[in-house]
């Protein structure tokens, strides 16, 4: 029996089985994986997109070795609910839903309302890169970082192998969705789609070969942090682009941060370095650096470098370098054509804050 033939019996079996056991469940029947991409082989399996109207159709999911080719089958179920979430681009594996040849179908309707996901999911890929996208995009990046966590905090190889594993997977994921695409091909061909995304590491599968072909857990952390290390850059020269889009006049966006970061940092750096309280230093510093990112996101300045001048054993040094790093801000007002506010006393501020009476 050939292999077409094999995945016949099985198809019929299916469709048979519904009409026994669950009438009106199974709503059509779809090829899809490597009979679909032409990568199959003696021992492939056959990958079925059984969609089902309720939960009575459940009874034909079925996981099964076939003895005589040594290959197994998994006969999964598909609710439409499941369909419907991956026509909304949450990941990139959507290539059932997309690419799946329709081989039997219980009613035209069901054809129909697979069509429409497939139209929405397309209209979704195709839509210029937007905020929405970057946030899906990041958060599968989000849980790269967690598993890269997990590898490096590990000491035993198998530990830091299924922490790198979980990284590696998202990774792909995450470039996938940057560049607004789903894979076609699945694992087998991934380094071949992935070579295809523009954006992307420049060496991004080399990267991934070197972590998956390290020999110790050092090697594996080593390599994986490479990777890591280029793939967030790729995500932050993404979000920099993307706020450039939208990003106001440099006045609108600039406007008081001078006079807010005077306010709330610079003496408390001197008093800190007076007291010898670095932990002051430290989280002022910090949160300073989380002041000048959010500013950077609404208009284009420079970048400024908190920790530049940060220097655990003198402090002092550290809130000089922290006050010329406002007197270099202010250049920004500069270009903005903006002044900063200044009054002698209170009773200056008083007068020019009230409205004059009329």
């Amino acid at each position: 029996m050939d292999l077409k033939e094999r995945n016949q019996k099985i198809i019929d079996a299916v469709i048979k089985k519904s009409e026994i056991v669950c009438p009106g469940s199974l709503a059509l029947i779809g090829v899809y994986g490597s009979f679909m991409t032409g990568d199959m082989h003696e021992k492939s399996d056959l990958d079925l997109l059984a969609v089902i109207n309720d939960g009575q159709g459940r009874h034909l999911g079925c996981a099964f070795l076939q003895d005589d080719l040594l290959v197994a089958h998994d006969i999964y179920c598909t609710t439409w609910e499941d369909l419907e979430n991956d026509a909304k681009y949450g990941h990139p594996n959507i290539s059932k839903l997309m690419d799946a040849e329709i081989v039997y179908c219980a009613d035209e309707k069901y054809q129909e309302r697979l069509t429409q996901l497939r139209d929405a999911a397309k209209e979704l890929l195709s839509a210029p890169f937007s905020e929405e996208d970057y946030a899906k995009a990041e958060a599968q990046w989000n849980k790269a970082e967690h598993y890269y966590t997990a590898a490096m905090i590990s000491e035993r190889m198998s530990d830091v192998l299924a922490g790198a594993g979980g990284a590696v997977y998202f990774i792909e994921n995450a470039i996938a969705m940057l560049n607004k695409r789903y894979f076609h091909y699945g694992v087998n061909r991934a380094y071949e789609e992935l070579d295809e995304m523009p954006r992307r590491p420049e060496k991004l599968c080399e990267r991934i070969e070197n972590v998956i072909s390290a020999d110790s857990a050092a090697s594996v952390q080593k390599h994986l942090t490479a990777l890591m290390k280029e793939t967030a850059a790729v995500f932050r020269d993404m979000k920099e682009a993307l706020a450039a889009q939208d990003r106001p006049a440099a006045g609108d966006g600039l406007t008081g941060t001078y006079e807010e970061m005077y306010s709330n940092f610079r003496n408390k750096m001197y008093r800190a370095a007076e007291t010898g309280n670095r932990h002051l230093v430290f989280m002022t510093l910090v949160s300073s650096g989380a002041m000048f990112s959010e500013i950077a996101s609404e208009a284009d300045i420079d970048r400024y470098d908190v920790w530049e001048g940060y220097d655990p054993q003198d402090l002092h040094k550290a809130a000089k370098a922290y006050d010329n790093l406002l007197d270099g801000y202010l250049n920004e007002y500069k270009k903005a054509g903006l002044q900063v506010r200044h009054y002698s006393d209170i009773e200056a501020f008083v007068l020019d804050y009230q409205p004059k009476d009329r």
